[in-house]
């Protein structure tokens, strides 16, 4: 086989990420070290103590699992563009809130503003350079705690009080907690998916039906299924983000209503893609809504 030596100079203030596709692929992107410095090393994701990497590489899905089965999977926020937007006044950051649907919902109706736990979670974005949001929707285990596995039913038909606070049972409360998602945290997931070409703004703003269980997917059964059960409804590694069940986050509406993402298997993937917002009463129990976990480390 021939060798060809290929010399690439790099920039002041820039140098190069480099990375291997499944495909075999390489992959030479052109990195800001004041980015790379200013949201950690996002190539090289934590592992917290009694936690393991299990599969995957921080850009297809660096998944770790906890010695209860629980599965998290890496968001690599420093790899994202800077065009997320925190609390909808001017703050344009990586990790933040993004409208995907020609600007359909403004930033006057839907807020986030920057509250104690949410500026915690961005100060450990800073420091480590990304966020683990659960593999799968959480379920219920036999003694009715949250998991976050594979083949298990998602946990339906619970408000939004109780879902904040069974999305807080993973971690030991002090180095590692959990929390409902921000729409911060599942916008930067969306992006995320774009970012790395695991799927396109057309699959994430427009029609997500061919990559989640919704109403007009081919073979859908047209019910919720078990968590993890076709590998096609997985982005880098992460589970039926899109279908199957609408997902409680602590975004909110104007009024006290809160938000939910993602469309259930009840709707269409064209009127309801994995971008939609939704808002709907707080303390109502929904069939087709559930949620997910994110964690936070200190």
């Amino acid at each position: 086989m021939e060798r060809k030596k290929i010399v690439l100079e790099v920039p002041e203030g820039y140098a190069f990420d480099v990375s291997q596709k499944a495909s075999g692929e390489l992959s030479i992107t052109l990195i800001s070290i004041t980015e790379m410095a200013k949201y950690g090393d996002y190539t090289n994701p934590p592992i917290p103590e009694g936690w393991e990497h299990v599969e995957g590489e921080w850009n297809d899905g660096f998944v770790i699992k906890d010695s209860k089965g629980n599965e998290f999977v890496w968001v690599p926020v420093g790899f994202l563009s800077s065009n997320g937007t925190l609390d909808g006044i001017n703050f344009s950051k990586k990790f933040g809130r993004r409208n995907y649907r020609n600007n359909e919902f403004s930033d006057d109706e839907f807020n986030e503003k920057m509250d104690d736990e949410l500026l915690k979670q961005w100060e450990s974005v800073k420091k480590y350079g990304g966020f683990y949001i659960s593999r799968y929707n959480i379920s219920k285990s036999k003694t009715w705690k949250a998991q976050s596995v594979k083949g298990a039913m998602p946990w339906t038909s619970i408000n939004w009080h109780d879902a904040m606070e069974a999305a807080k049972a993973f971690g030991d409360g002090a180095f590692v907690a959990s929390h409902l998602p921000f729409g911060a945290e599942y916008d930067s997931t969306l992006e995320w998916f774009i970012k790395s070409n695991a799927r396109t703004e057309e699959e994430i703003a427009r029609d997500s039906s061919k990559w989640g269980n919704f109403f007009n997917t081919p073979y859908s059964p047209g019910t919720v299924v078990e968590t993890g059960k076709r590998k096609g409804w997985s982005t880098n590694r992460i589970c039926d983000f899109a279908g199957n069940v609408d997902e409680w986050t602590q975004e909110k509406y104007e009024s006290s209503y809160r938000v939910i993402r993602g469309g259930n298997c009840c709707n269409f993937g064209t009127n309801s893609p994995v971008a939609l917002r939704f808002f709907i009463d707080f303390d109502f129990n929904y069939d087709d809504t559930g949620f997910r976990a994110v964690l936070y480390i200190a």
